[in-house]
């Protein structure tokens, strides 16, 4: 299993010469690869585009860009002139996002999001391998062929539900987690989208895990912490569904928190589980945190 390292989010007065000190130091720490969010700071894919070109060779990944927003030629695009800027070393994760934000907040329809993943996939996919793609579906429409240089980088799909890990399996490179703790992940995230990948002939999927991450001697407060942080996504449909079936009351049930062996043995169980990567996002004592994610990386 990898480890990789979730860049926080920066707001200061040079966000990319912050992200490109954040880059750097993972890179120095032996970390495998960083990963941003697109919120509603910095473009993740822009930002990692100039900031990691910048900053000593790692792979780069979104964690993970909404699909709506952006018609799936243009969000080729885009990735493919960062993979270009990065040298090859760009993953693209992208994801639905939520009805609340594509609703509310961009005022697209939600109404079909695994129809719309489907085609925009059916779009993206060729179109970021620089292929000729004529396409007239039912969400979505395209007739274009990119001359962008960066094509062939690998593409992740936020996957919770069965739908979605299905058509992660079978025609991306995997998927990206985020909140999914690790019973899950080993009875249901793992077999489906390992099962749709063999069906269609498809090499084993990237299975990169995403959680809050504490090394403490005091759980207690460190989980009500995570409550407090991570407290919407016990709210959002998709990721409450994901706590449900870890049997998860709150979010800070799935943050990997307690002292070194305790971390260190629920690192191994997902790894058992088949994470090919893990990414750890310290919330709480990061230094001591970050040293142990440090000896892990370096195995």
């Amino acid at each position: 299993m990898r480890y990789g390292y979730f860049l926080a989010e920066t707001q200061g007065p040079d966000p990319i010469g912050d992200l490109r000190d954040q880059i750097a130091r993972a890179a120095d720490d032996g970390f495998a690869s960083a990963w941003h969010s697109q919120l509603f700071g910095v473009d993740a894919i822009t930002a990692l585009a100039v900031a990691g070109a910048q900053a000593p060779p790692i792979e780069l990944g979104t964690s993970v860009v909404p699909t709506y927003p952006r018609h799936p030629a243009v969000l080729a695009q885009q990735a493919m002139t960062a993979n270009a800027a990065l040298g090859g070393r760009f993953v693209l994760g992208i994801g639905l996002s939520h009805q609340i934000v594509i609703e509310n907040m961009y005022g697209y329809d939600f109404e079909r999001p695994g129809r719309h993943m489907k085609e925009y996939l059916d779009i993206l996919l060729p179109a970021s391998r620089g292929e000729q793609v004529e396409y007239e579906g039912e969400t979505l429409k395209a007739n274009v062929r990119l001359t962008t240089p960066g094509a062939g980088l690998p593409v992740l799909v936020a996957a919770l539900g069965p739908r979605m890990l299905k058509l992660a399996g079978t025609v991306a490179d995997g998927t990206v987690l985020w909140m999914t703790g690790p019973k899950t992940v080993a009875a249901h995230v793992v077999p489906t989208i390992k099962a749709a990948a063999a069906e269609a002939g498809r090499e084993p999927p990237r299975i990169v895990c995403a959680l809050p991450i504490a090394v403490t001697d005091d759980v207690g407060s460190a989980i009500t912490r995570a409550n407090e942080i991570y407290s919407v996504y016990g709210q959002l449909p998709s990721y409450r569904a994901m706590l449900d079936r870890e049997g998860a009351a709150e979010p800070g049930n799935v943050a990997i928190v307690g002292d070194e062996d305790t971390v260190l043995a629920k690192l191994e169980e997902l790894k058992q589980a088949g994470v090919t990567d893990f990414v750890g996002a310290p919330f709480a004592n990061r230094e001591r945190t970050r040293n142990l994610l440090i000896g892990a990386a370096k195995g």
